[in-house]
């Protein structure tokens, strides 16, 4: 695909804010592949992305922050923008279970999601071997369940050794620390079924079985303080009934995980999810 220039901008809602980056865009000889627009008439509050064709217009992303700048400040705006050539740094995160960090793996080694990973990190030594398989470094940070500290201590500094630009959470089975989540607000990926509050703790899928539900479910939201209760980038469900086993729903609900982790991982690495107080606006 050609290098284009993603810009992402939030403001408050007002006349003239299309016309005006719209305008300015044309007078540079760019070209717009792709545009959305949203505003919210309850928090008047306006959302934009644009993709614009990086060799159509004349200089390059920081020139392009600078004559920008202006009408940012303008509009009071709180903005970016990043180039489509340039991948994110993203670390995974995995304990025991597999499906949704083999997937993520599958997507990557095809090309069909375009990111780096600068490692792999585990509180089990399970997946090694599969993920070494990859060519990626796979680190095993054992947890001491009387004293986590150690482990997320060594999680952050890994996390910033490696600049990463974002953190997926794999089906990683720990609860991340207050502070660790305030240190990557908007940066941390978790997935998990979207049985909650109901089901909670150790196998929910069972749980869910013995009660008989009728729909299956996966929730991929962004990670904050309050637990599993992040800005939600990303759903889906799928329709079980009473012909259905405890291992179907297993299986079922495993393929809606992974399934709608991958998604949201896509629109966070093209730039396409704004964070706005608890709620997201996904321009997929």
């Amino acid at each position: 695909m050609e290098r284009t220039y993603r810009v992402v901008i939030s403001c408050p809602d007002q006349v003239g804010i299309v016309s005006s980056v719209s305008r300015f865009i044309a007078d540079q000889g760019g070209w717009i592949t792709e545009a959305h627009q949203f505003a919210d008439a309850e928090r008047q509050q306006f959302f934009m992305r644009y993709e614009i064709l990086a060799s159509s217009l004349p200089y390059d992303l920081e020139g392009f922050k600078q004559e920008f700048t202006p009408i940012a400040q303008r509009f009071g705006m709180h903005w970016y923008v990043t180039d489509s050539a340039v991948a994110k740094k993203v670390v995974l995160m995995a304990s025991k279970q597999a499906h949704c960090l083999s997937d993520i793996l599958y997507r990557w080694r095809s090309g069909d999601l375009a990111f780096d990973i600068p490692c792999v990190i585990s509180n089990h030594d399970d997946l090694r071997s599969y993920v070494e398989w990859h060519g990626i470094p796979y680190l095993h940070l054992p947890v001491d369940p009387n004293n986590k500290e150690p482990h997320f201590e060594a999680v952050r500094e890994q996390v910033a050794a490696v600049d990463a630009d974002a953190v997926v959470l794999a089906r990683y089975m720990q609860i991340l620390p207050p502070q660790l989540c305030q240190d990557y607000p908007g940066r941390i990926i978790n997935i998990h079924h979207s049985f909650l509050p109901s089901f909670v703790g150790a196998r929910p899928y069972h749980q869910a079985a013995e009660r008989g539900v009728k729909l299956i479910g996966a929730t991929c939201h962004y990670v904050t303080s309050e637990l599993d209760a992040g800005p939600i980038i990303e759903q889906d469900v799928a329709r079980v009934n009473h012909h259905n086993s405890t291992e179907d729903m297993v299986r079922i609900g495993k393929d809606v995980e992974k399934n709608v982790l991958a998604r949201g991982l896509r629109y966070h690495l093209e730039d396409r999810v704004l964070v706005y107080g608890n709620k997201t606006v996904v321009f997929a």
